[in-house]
């Protein structure tokens, strides 16, 4: 019978609970093949997607609260670009309209057209940021580095997959290559840590740059303390970080709207003042004279043109605390037209004054404005970097789901937004960073030499993963494409280029802080993957799981057992390990994989895939737990109870559905070392489907097939009634839960090369020694936790 994909198999072979779930029919065809776990996963009402229609009264709302969230680090942009522009020199009016236009169609093109009406549009489930990005772009093709995909994940709710379009021979192609080349795999997983890392070195910078810049306004008064001044509410920064980011956003986040209209109004003010002929720049032939007239100069102030555009990422990254319209309307109605005003009401004021270019902002307020100005422009930049800091921590944290970070307590701050959090080890690095380069920096010339390369880096990644994007899921032409190449990713090389140039006045920061944590990501990873394969390669066989469990002298522990392994399916080699040196096993044993999916958010009601274990009369089952990227753990007690409940419901529905498929034909199995587990996704008052699983195929056996299914013979007769069993498994829980949680030492083979025992003997192992444990990050408890020590040799 030929192979069918998992939403073919659905509609050949499904139950369908009706009335309270106690009648069950079966699909008019009774065979399917499958070749995972085969649970259809996906049969749920698609009524909570991001695309569904939102009142205008909550998107207004929305907008409103996006402007004190995400716009912090763009609106205080005005206090230092000038300055950055022309560090050393007095520019001429010509220089001065030049440069007002750069800015000007710098912010038109890429915040406004590129982010604004292009890259909001590839949000993942209505999440955005680098890792949205990727995780888009392993769903519709398998890039992922980890060998654990299931074609009941596609199912999933949150699962989105575009409509094909007559481009789909196209997005074929691309993605065959993308799904056979290694080196295309790693290039893009490199390119999202890279991403990942230089977004995190932006939270680095932006602290620094944003108070500095805003006190630096006190010099005027002959107060040469700005640096110390800065260090002081940086410390108080993050020492205020511990009370979450809503609390700490939320106090200074009216501080923004009011500065957005105090720059507007002082910009207004300057352009009627000085010369409001500065508008002249909207014509960009400025561009063009200003490059004949300047050249290599020229290019080189590119470098701080760009910082005119610094947190545009956060307007992406800061997406799934909004929505895309919100976005869209709060930028295009108050933030953009704010700070060009702020921008031109400058340039007026150079033409007048261009000696005073080191501190434009400061010099160019009405004297009755400047305390005024300097309390909001503090109370800005602090939530400038707030966002920046806060997005560092969320970042971090979708990294450690999906394998790519050491382990570190995520702590979640708000019971209202699930992507709020903070991370204590890495908010005292953060901090130690920030006070090291207010220190030696000093300047915000110097800073943001660093803080340029930080931002067009991240843009020129989120250009090029767009890009795959446009390709393998829009199914966009490639004229399209071209035009979006040529528009934005030229540009974007351009000031590239440009902030490259200062790599030795600061350029190195950022560069060498990504470095240091893509290698730290990268080791981690590379040794988790490797970890995984090991114990897929190394699983235990059916038949060696019946010999290991005939031992009479196995003693039955009372409760029920928690084995954690990372494997999907099979059972992991550390089970053997722990009967054959404890000689005993709990009355009901559940071997539990956390299972982190592409993709932001998976439904309580989706995220528990349950199937037996033989042998039948020791009680042991397979439990996937599939977590998004953005999902919560639960507590300890509330993952017990939630687990137990859909492994009562499972044992409810298998028993039902042998009840009913007593018409059926046999049961015919392919293959020597098949594994026919069965397999329920269960959802309560809904439809699921329930489909055999594939055979487990061994590393020593030879092309192992699935077998063609039939129902009626599917398992072998309950051995008690279902009430039984359920009440066995509420009684074991009564008597306790014990995690077992594998403590593996991961070393390199004798044969290795030097620098892979190196990564994997010495790196990998000061970075998990060094790091929190697993039971930490699982929030397991002490004394209902049993390790279980074994050596992997990788």
């Amino acid at each position: 019978m030929a192979e069918r994909s998992g939403r073919d198999s659905s509609s050949a072979y499904g139950v369908q609970a009706n009335q309270g779930g106690r009648k069950v029919a079966l699909a008019n065809r009774a065979t399917c093949r499958m070749d995972s776990l085969n649970v259809e996963a996906g049969m749920f009402l698609r009524d909570q997607t991001p695309n569904s229609k939102v009142p205008w009264t909550k998107t207004m709302s929305l907008a409103f609260q996006s402007i004190g969230v995400v716009y912090g680090d763009i609106g205080t942009s005005p206090l230092y670009v000038y300055s950055s522009i022309f560090p050393n020199s007095t520019p001429s009016t010509e220089d001065i309209l030049g440069v007002l236009s750069l800015i000007i169609y710098t912010i038109i093109l890429l915040p406004m057209l590129k982010y604004v009406f292009i890259v909001l549009r590839a949000n993942d489930n209505g999440d955005g940021g680098t890792f949205a990005l990727y995780s888009k772009l392993c769903r519709h093709a398998k890039v992922s580095m980890i060998p654990n995909q299931q074609p009941e994940d596609r199912e999933l709710s949150n699962y989105d997959q575009e409509i094909p379009s007559k481009n789909t021979k196209q997005a074929t192609k691309v993605k065959e290559w993308l799904e056979s080349s290694r080196i295309a795999q790693q290039f893009l997983f490199l390119l999202a840590i890279l991403g990942t890392s230089m977004v995190i070195g932006d939270g680095v910078l932006t602290p620094p740059m944003s108070v500095l810049s805003a006190v630096a306004g006190i010099k005027l008064h002959h107060v040469d303390a700005d640096v110390w001044i800065s260090v002081v509410i940086l410390i108080m920064l993050f020492m205020f970080q511990r009370f979450g980011t809503d609390k700490v956003g939320f106090t200074f986040a009216p501080i923004v709207s009011i500065w957005f209209l105090l720059i507007t109004s002082i910009g207004l003010y300057n352009l009627f003042k000085y010369d409001i002929g500065v508008l002249r720049a909207f014509y960009p032939k400025y561009i063009i004279d200003y490059f004949r007239r300047n050249g290599k100069t020229a290019w080189i102030s590119l470098g701080g043109v760009i910082q005119c555009i610094t947190g545009t990422e956060a307007m992406f990254a800061d997406l799934g605390h909004f929505n895309v319209r919100a976005i869209q309307i709060s930028f295009s109605t108050m933030v953009a037209p704010a700070v060009l005003s702020a921008y031109i009401g400058q340039g007026a004021y150079l033409t007048k004054h261009p000696d005073q270019v080191s501190n434009t902002f400061y010099a160019s307020l009405p004297g009755c404005m400047y305390w005024p100005t300097f309390v909001v422009a503090v109370g800005a930049a602090i939530v400038a970097s707030q966002a920046m800091i806060s997005g560092a921590y969320a970042i971090i944290s979708q990294s450690l789901s999906l394998g790519c970070f050491p382990r570190v307590k995520v702590i979640h701050t708000s019971a209202k937004y699930e992507g709020q959090v903070y991370i204590p080890e890495v908010n005292y690095a953060l901090m130690v960073a920030c006070l090291v380069i207010t220190i030696a920096f000093k300047t915000t010339v110097q800073i943001g030499n660093a803080y340029g390369i930080a931002v067009v880096f991240v843009m020129v990644i989120t250009t090029t993963m767009l890009t795959l994007i446009m390709l393998v899921v829009w199914e966009t032409s490639i004229w399209k494409i071209f035009l979006f190449i040529i528009a934005f990713g030229l540009i974007e090389l351009l000031y590239l280029s440009s902030v490259l140039y200062k790599f030795k006045q600061g350029g190195w920061v950022p560069l060498t802080f990504a470095f240091v944590l893509m290698t730290i990501m990268a080791i981690w990873h590379y040794v988790y993957i490797q970890r995984y394969k090991y114990e897929l390669e190394n699983k235990v066989s059916v038949d060696s799981m019946k010999q290991l469990l005939k031992n009479p002298e196995i003693n039955k522990v009372p409760g029920i057992g928690l084995l954690y392994s990372e494997l999907v399916q099979g059972v992991p080699p550390i089970f053997p390990h722990l009967i054959n040196n404890t000689v005993s096993m709990h009355s009901v044993l559940v071997f539990v994989s956390i299972k982190a999916l592409p993709i932001s958010k998976v439904a309580l009601q989706e995220r528990f895939v349950f199937r037996r274990v033989e042998p039948r009369d020791y009680r042991m089952y397979r439990c996937v737990v599939r977590y998004g990227y953005k999902n919560v753990n639960e507590e300890p007690a509330e993952f017990e109870r939630q687990l137990v409940q859909h492994l009562v419901e499972y044992i409810q529905q298998e028993r039902l559905m042998n009840d009913d498929q007593k018409t059926v034909g046999e049961h015919e199995a392919v293959g020597t070392q098949n594994s026919s587990l069965l397999a329920i996704d269960i959802v309560r008052g809904r439809r699921s489907a329930i489909h055999i699983e594939e055979s487990l195929q061994q590393k020593s056996a030879p092309n192992v097939l699935s077998g063609t299914i039939v129902a009626d013979n599917m398992e072998k007769k309950l051995q008690e009634p279902e009430e039984e069993e359920t009440q066995y498994i509420q009684n074991a829980m009564r008597k306790g839960v014990v995690y077992l949680l594998g403590e593996t030492q991961v070393i390199a083979k004798q044969d290795s090369s030097f620098v892979k025992k190196i990564v994997v003997d010495y790196a990998y192992d000061f970075l998990r020694r060094n790091f929190r444990q697993g039971e930490e990050v699982l929030a397991i408890p002490r004394r209902r936790l049993l390790r279980i020590g074994m050596t992997y040799e990788i």
